[in-house]
């Protein structure tokens, strides 16, 4: 009986750690998925920012008398 609780007992050390590692990792990618959302939604703050200047020439454009489709040629580069 002695040697299989040894025995036993050793293995639930080894299962621990297991689950140890096995709750680290996925901590850590839980970590790694929060961060990269942020880093998305800073992104779309930029994306934002560039259609809101984009509106605003188009707008301009528009004023000064040339088409919808002139005014977005213009503010394109083009």
């Amino acid at each position: 009986m002695g040697k299989a609780d040894k025995k036993g007992n050793k293995n639930c050390r080894s299962n621990k750690g297991i689950m140890l590692a096995f709750g680290l990792g996925t901590l850590g990618t839980r970590v790694l998925s929060a961060l990269s959302l942020t880093a998305i939604a800073l992104s779309f703050y930029s994306v934002k920012k560039e259609a809101k200047v984009f509106s605003e020439c188009v707008a301009e454009v528009r004023e000064s008398g040339k088409s919808s489709a002139d005014s977005v040629r213009f503010c394109n580069g083009g």
